[in-house]
């Protein structure tokens, strides 16, 4: 994989760290042919961060089975300096569902003064299986204990809802192609 990784947590318990962020130099095999980073090398480091965090959570492997909300809002150059900060915002009976924003800057201040920027956002839903069978199992509940913590769960259900609700608009153009 090539990058350097630092892991830093903020922990509500020590079982259970809540936040975790990867941080690396965006490298020339990392870029299209723009110059800028792939937009599927991005996916990547966020479903990597998600895993990390949401493992980290429950303490059991975890797969991915939503993203929703992802915008890519500036481009990542060669050798910038990434942080991909994945935090858990909400718990189902076996989902975590992680807001994860990427930033960037310049190491060496020549673009943008070196000023961090923020790159992508979105949400990415986990579940908790066991490995043996495959069947969800349930993960530690999250407490939602500030208005920033109610606010980032409230955001993560409403993304996830606006994903689903595309989800049922695609169906329903494909039942009727299928139809005709």
């Amino acid at each position: 994989m090539g990058y350097v990784h630092s892991m830093t947590e903020n922990t509500p318990g020590p079982e259970h760290p809540r936040e975790l962020t990867m941080r690396f130099l965006a490298e020339p095999g990392d870029v299209n042919y723009g110059g800028k980073v792939h937009g599927g090398i991005v996916m990547k480091w966020i479903d990597q961060a998600g895993y990390a965090a949401a493992v980290g959570w429950c303490g059991r492997y975890a797969v991915t089975v939503a993203v929703g909300g992802i915008r890519f809002v500036a481009p990542i150059g060669i050798s910038d300096l990434v942080a991909i900060n994945a935090k858990l915002v909400y718990t189902g009976s076996t989902s975590m569902h992680i807001a994860v924003d990427v930033t960037a800057r310049d190491p060496m201040g020549m673009h943008d003064g070196g000023q961090e920027r923020l790159c992508t956002h979105c949400v990415i839903v986990f579940v908790a299986v066991d490995q043996g069978t495959g069947r969800p199992v349930p993960v530690p509940q999250l407490t939602q204990e500030s208005d920033e913590d109610r606010r980032l769960a409230e955001y993560a259900i409403k993304v996830m809802d606006l994903s689903k609700d595309i989800e049922h608009t695609i169906a329903r153009y494909r039942d009727a192609e299928t139809e005709a």
